[in-house]
């Protein structure tokens, strides 16, 4: 057999062999299996073929078995380091195909972020809660452990509202956007520290408004400030997008100033009585808030949605195609099983505020205000100023302010309603000097934005604004502010 191999591997090279005989035996194939057999019959390891090329390769070697004959490191690639798909996902075995899609949604979870090497701080995080380390080390661990869940929450929300389309999808990521914070804010305010609930949702606000809408200014207009012909230029957005948000944002600026005043007002009255004023405006304030933001997605996703779409002449910002790699069902338990491991993170952290502001090194306003909310925001940061370099500005608006005014309208008011409910009493009273922070920054983003134009200018404005009130927090000693909130045995 080897010598009959050999001699029909001599007459494809050999020019005295006939073209017409050539070209039939360079036209054979042979089946041959990974065990070196073709038709039953051993083939030699030295057997030849001319290839269509006109080069002579080895018969185990050339393009008719090579598939069948892949080296096992492409398997083993395929499996770690394929980040969009792995093998055996549509085995019909179900003992393989089920851990095989396990697998996959983890790998492709991981996969989807930079971000998620943290992830290392989720497990040193929860142990550091369980064995009581110090304040500094759970709250610091469990501080970084959530940046990443946050990411993860963030690229499973976006798979499952690619899936829905634009007005269930919007739904979704309105309810889910704002997800860390809510869920920090929950357990918090099931702790009775309703002081740093507060402060969480004014720095989330301010956070946006201030540190990711300047951040994507000047990041855009760094970018993107020379037009064709090399002159100055700003970056647009939809004018129907600045008109809404200034208004909704100043009509969140009077839910927390009213209640102040209201305060202010009642001065000489017994501590009870405004208390109770007090309650009793912030939850009807409430309830109106979301109402009205029921509206508003009504208003911007189906009936006027025309107003926030990029104005006619400018450039096209529309958002890239995605295809989602998740299905619904895999995106959701991502949801649910991300949101549970940041319960407990979020747990862990707040049992150690109490014994970090002892002491005395940093307060409770500052933790709420700056440091809690860039752990919820830090995602959002990242995608707003992504697309912002794109000139993506609709785009980059609807991540920032469009999460402010989930916070002040959706959120916060959200919060009041499950302290009546679990008898924490939670209201929309703030710190005087939270509140005037809160209503100046709502003022400065309303003139930065309601021309519909943008540039690094003003995002440095607004980032200015931003460091200064946390400065501001920073400075103040620890028990500066008096406490605003009722206190927890009132009936």
């Amino acid at each position: 057999m080897g010598g009959s191999s050999s001699l029909e591997s001599h007459r494809l090279t050999d020019p005295a062999v006939h073209p017409k005989v050539r070209d039939h035996l360079r036209r054979m194939t042979f089946p041959v299996h990974a065990n070196g057999r073709a038709n039953g019959y051993i083939v030699p390891s030295n057997t030849e073929v001319m290839d269509d090329d006109g080069e002579v390769r080895p018969l185990l070697g050339n393009r008719h078995t090579s598939h069948s004959l892949r080296p096992e490191h492409n398997f083993w690639r395929h499996l770690f380091l394929n980040p969009t798909s792995s093998p055996g996902t549509d085995d019909p075995n179900p003992f393989r195909r089920w851990p095989a899609r396990v697998w996959n949604v983890t790998k492709v979870t991981l996969f989807s972020s930079w971000i998620n090497l943290l992830l290392i701080f989720v497990p040193l995080g929860i142990v550091a809660g369980e064995q009581k380390w110090g304040a500094g080390w759970v709250f610091s661990l469990n501080f970084f452990a959530i940046i990443p869940l946050a990411a993860v929450l963030s690229f499973a929300t976006e798979e499952i509202a690619h899936r829905l389309g634009e007005t269930l999808g919007g739904l979704v990521n309105a309810t889910f956007g704002n997800a860390v914070e809510l869920i920090v804010s929950i357990v918090a305010l099931r702790a009775g520290e309703i002081e740093v609930v507060q402060a969480s949702m004014l720095g989330s606000i301010l956070s946006n408004l201030l540190l990711v809408l300047g951040m994507c200014f000047v990041l855009g207009g760094f970018y993107n400030m020379r037009g064709p012909h090399g002159e100055g230029i700003e970056q647009s957005f939809a004018q129907g997008t600045a008109q809404t948000t200034c208004s909704l944002m100043a009509l969140a600026s009077a839910s927390m100033i009213l209640p102040a005043a209201l305060y202010g007002v009642l001065d000489q009255q017994e501590e009870d009585h405004k208390q109770a004023s007090i309650l009793v405006l912030s939850r009807g304030t409430s309830i109106i808030l979301l109402v009205l933001y029921c509206l508003y997605l009504c208003f911007a996703l189906r009936t006027h949605k025309q107003l926030f779409e990029p104005e006619a002449g400018s450039r096209p910002q529309t958002e890239e195609e995605h295809t989602p790699i998740l299905s619904p069902w895999s995106a959701a338990l991502v949801l649910v099983a991300t949101t549970v491991i940041i319960s407990f993170c979020a747990d862990y952290m707040v049992d150690s505020i109490d014994a970090l502001v002892a002491t005395g090194k940093i307060s409770k306003t500052f933790i709420g205000l700056i440091l809690i909310p860039i752990v919820g925001n830090a995602a959002e940061h990242v995608t707003a100023c992504v697309v912002a370099v794109k000139d993506k500005m609709d785009l980059a608006m609807g991540v920032a302010i469009g999460s402010s005014i989930q916070i002040a309208l959706l959120v916060t008011p959200a919060l009041v309603m499950l302290g009546w409910a679990i008898g924490q009493p939670m209201t929309l009273h703030f710190e005087t000097f939270e509140t005037v922070a809160f209503a100046l920054s709502v003022l400065v983003v309303t003139y930065t934005v309601q021309d519909g134009k943008s540039n690094y200018l003003e995002g440095a404005m607004l980032l200015g604004l931003y460091m200064i009130i946390a400065l501001a927090f920073w400075a103040s000693p620890t028990d500066a502010f008096p406490k605003t909130s009722i206190p927890l045995t009132w009936n």
